[in-house]
């Protein structure tokens, strides 16, 4: 077996390439739907920290309260008491950021920047890695670099933009991320699997 890891890299990257020419349609409507979002999420960023706040406060809150009720059937599994314990917490923590919700926007804004970061730096390896196959490569290096860019910019202004700051963040990020899909999709179209 070789140790030579390009033949299965090169393998890999003909599949991705072979599926997106394939599916491009899928892609760019998925872009399409993601800069829309991303554009209402830009106009009314206060709106947005609010409904993504009370998304996950509600994720963790109906998350936490069915993992409890399902540990009640299951007393005897390994870890038991702790996975009681986790299932508290994450209950306790959906009610804490459905009733302070301005509590909460701090604590997400944080979580927020470290998405950002780590999604940045991933799109533009990506991106980096698909330039040899792809023209619109750039796009989404170009999404990564604003990526870093808001996640620098929040980190700055955080705890006075904690109120929007997560709506417009997300907002501009669905933007940006649904740009590069769509013209992704427009580049692959024209480009059959190899």
């Amino acid at each position: 077996m070789s140790d030579d890891p390009a033949p299965q890299f090169e393998k890999l990257q003909q599949q991705v390439m072979t599926a997106a020419h394939e599916h491009w349609r899928i892609l760019l409507a998925q872009g399409v739907v993601m800069i829309v979002l991303g554009g209402f999420a830009v106009l009314l960023p206060n709106i947005a920290t609010l409904a993504i706040e009370i998304l996950i406060g509600s994720l963790f809150l109906f998350g936490g309260l069915i993992r409890l009720l399902s540990l009640a059937r299951c007393r005897g599994i390994p870890g038991h008491g702790w996975s009681v314990v986790l299932a508290l917490l994450a209950t306790i923590l959906g009610v804490v950021l459905l009733a302070q919700p301005a509590q909460g926007a701090l604590t997400l804004t944080m979580v927020l920047v470290g998405f950002f970061i780590l999604e940045g730096v991933l799109s533009v390896v990506i991106g980096l890695a698909i330039r040899a196959t792809v023209r619109g490569w750039g796009w989404t290096v170009l999404s990564g670099i604003v990526d870093l860019v808001l996640a620098y910019l929040i980190w700055r202004g955080w705890p006075d933009s904690a109120a929007w700051a997560i709506g417009l963040l997300v907002g501009i990020n669905m933007f940006f991320l649904g740009l590069s899909l769509a013209m992704t999709a427009i580049a692959v179209r024209t480009t059959p699997g190899r």
